[in-house]
């Protein structure tokens, strides 16, 4: 339900490239792919492969494979200038994949569908966890996150996709994992590259 309406609207509103397909249209498939995960998830996600990162290049990948299937004739991802088939979250963040919106309220209002949001935490002795969310706008602007809270321990379940509100994130999360300026593990909200320009 979540992602359907989201798509709807974007239908409603998307604007074509010269593909015959709108970068609107091609968000609300990224949010659909996401959210869709929620109930179950897609067989064509390799299990090693479900974590936030996957999750993000799972949708993207499966958005550009329905709409623009030529764009994968070339790795969607890069790093440091380079297409990669893989990429890890930090990878997605600081290769060039996403590009930095901002950290702050500003940039949290900008979000759109397919956004996402990034985390660093250094835990100490070269412990560094990375972590993605990505925004699914709904009609009024409501923000919601979808993530994957990362591979299980060997031998334990799949934990699945999660989600959540944003403004809940920012106002009762763990301090840590608060969308904010003031959180220094917060990275800031990213847009995947190609959207903007």
């Amino acid at each position: 339900m979540l992602a359907t309406v989201a798509l709807l609207t974007a239908l409603a509103t998307s604007t074509t490239s010269a593909d015959g397909v709108g970068d609107d249209l091609l968000r609300a498939v990224v949010g659909e792919v996401a959210a869709a995960q929620l109930q179950r998830a897609d067989p064509a996600w390799q299990p090693a492969q479900r974590d936030c990162a996957g999750l993000v290049r799972f949708a993207y990948r499966s958005a550009y494979k329905r709409l623009r299937p030529q764009r994968l004739q070339t790795p969607l991802f890069v790093d440091k200038g380079v297409g990669v088939d893989f990429a890890d979250a930090e990878t997605l963040v600081t290769g060039g994949s996403f590009v930095l919106l901002g950290r702050d309220e500003r940039a949290r209002r900008q979000l759109q569908t397919g956004d996402v949001l990034a985390w660093r935490l250094d835990r100490g002795d070269d412990d560094v966890a990375w972590h993605l969310m990505m925004a699914v706008v709904l009609p009024g602007g409501e923000v919601r996150v979808v993530y994957h809270p990362g591979l299980p321990p060997r031998g334990q379940p799949d934990p699945g996709v999660r989600q959540g509100l944003l403004r809940e994130l920012v106002r009762e999360a763990p301090v840590g994992w608060r969308p904010d300026v003031d959180n220094p593990f917060f990275l800031g909200f990213f847009r995947f590259a190609e959207w903007t320009r």
